[in-house]
Order: structure tokens, then C-alpha cells, then sequence
């Protein structure tokens, strides 16, 4: 039985992974970073699909939490063949105003999390392995103002995807980015006060639903997704057209 860890999966997108992956058949173990009973949710969830869930609490800065849950996975299920990696934050602000704490964090978070979970996933992902890490529209277009950090923190997900598929092909692991655009979610609802400066930029004039970047992820972790490796894929109703 094939079993996938996600970050950041108590609520929004990762919850909607988390449930999509168990509907396919995989055993699910999340992270949380405070939510534990929206976490426990999630698993309960999970195991309603007839799958085995499980929750670690693991904070996407912090280096050892990321490698602890990996290792906690692989102990409770045995092995590990997709990994997730979702967990984010959203900085927002003038640019004046953005700390160096700030970008310390939002890099910490999003680029070397994403490479410490990749790293530690790798000792571990058997032939046919994958990793999938949530990156955003924003990489590619950045259309308003005071996005600046959270944009760079995303693009540098590009350059890390690409590497990881050359340096994990040969063993026949795929490495692939997902881009969500504006996603109803508590970070970002469809009826928020921006909402509909947001859907003015996408092709569709709707936002996404969580489960819509799930189905892409589903796909990659699937065998639909064995062929396909590097890649940036768009999952944001057109606002990069």
C-alpha cells in the first residue's frame, strides 16, 4: 500500500490533498503547525476512505521538525512514496515595510522547506516515488502590488523542482510544481473584500476550489503522472493566460 505525507494539512489545500490521496487508496500522515484538532479531522476523514491516517505536529520552518516527520511516517507506515510539500504562509505589505525577519521566514517556509522535506523524502521514496510541492500564480504573474516576498519565495520553487528531477530521475522519482491561483481557502475566501479584484484577472472569472489542486496533485501521484517530471504546472483559471 503506497503511503503519502503532506505538509500543512489540517486545512485548505492540503486538507483537500490529504482526502484526495486517501480516496485514491494511499495512506495519508499530514503535518500541522498549531490546528491539531482540525488535523485530527483530516485523519478522521482519511480513515472514513478506509485508508490509515495519521497527524504530526511540525512547524515548515524549522528544519529538524521536517525531517522528524518524514521519519515518524516512514516508522508508522513502513515507507513513503509521495510527498507533499504544501505548508505556506501569505506575507502581504508595501515593500518598505517588509523586515528582513520577514524574508528570513517566508524563505524558510516556502524554498528550504520545501528542499529539507525533498532531502529527507529522497533517503526514503522507492522507484516510481514523487514529489509534489504547492507553489502560486504569483511566481508567474504578479498583477497588484505588495507581493513581492511571497512572489520570490515561490519562484525559487521553479529552480528546485528542475533540480530534483535530474537528480532523482535516474532512480525513477518524478519532481513536479503545482501553481494554484486565487483558491477559496480561510487564507484567501471567494467572498473576501478582494475576492472580486481577483477573479478580474483570471480567464474563467472564478476562483478555484481546494479540491480542483487536488485533482492535479492526484493526477502526479498517480500512474497518469509517471511520465511527467520538472514541471510547473498552472491549476489558476487562466490568470497566467
Amino acid at each position: 500500500m503506497r503511503v503519502a505525507l503532506v505538509t500543512g494539512g489540517s486545512r485548505g489545500i492540503g486538507a483537500a490533498i490529504a482526502r484526495r490521496l486517501a480516496a485514491d487508496g494511499l495512506d495519508v500522515a499530514i503535518t500541522y503547525a498549531s490546528a491539531a484538532d482540525r488535523a485530527a479531522r483530516v485523519v478522521k476523514d482519511v480513515e472514513a476512505a478506509g485508508r490509515r491516517g495519521l497527524s504530526l505536529r511540525a512547524e515548515a520552518a524549522r528544519a529538524e521538525d521536517l525531517v522528524a516527520a518524514v521519519e515518524d511516517t516512514v516508522a508508522a507506515f513502513g515507507r513513503l512514496d509521495v510527498v507533499v510539500s504544501n505548508a505556506g504562509i501569505a506575507p502581504y505589505g508595501p515593500l518598505e515595510e517588509v523586515t528582513l525577519d520577514e524574508v528570513d521566514r517566508t524563505l524558510a517556509v516556502h524554498a528550504r522547506a520545501a528542499f529539507v522535506l525533498a532531502q529527507a523524502a529522497a533517503r526514503h521514496l522507492p522507484e516510481g516515488g514523487r514529489i509534489v510541492t504547492i507553489g502560486s500564480s504569483l511566481a508567474e504573474r504578479v498583477p497588484y502590488p505588495g507581493w513581492t516576498l511571497y512572489a520570490m519565495s515561490k519562484s525559487a520553487l521553479a529552480g528546485l523542482t528542475r533540480g530534483l528531477a535530474r537528480d532523482l530521475g535516474p532512480r525513477g522519482i518524478t519532481a513536479n510544481l503545482v501553481h494554484p491561483g486565487s483558491t477559496d481557502t480561510e487564507m484567501n475566501p471567494a467572498d473576501g473584500p478582494d475576492a472580486d479584484g481577483e477573479r478580474s484577472y483570471t480567464a474563467l472569472g472564478r476562483y478555484c476550489d481546494p479540491e480542483d489542486i487536488a485533482a492535479t496533485v492526484s493526477h502526479l501521484a498517480g500512474e497518469g503522472g509517471r511520465a511527467i517530471t520538472g514541471a510547473a504546472i498552472a491549476v489558476d483559471a487562466g490568470v497566467t493566460a
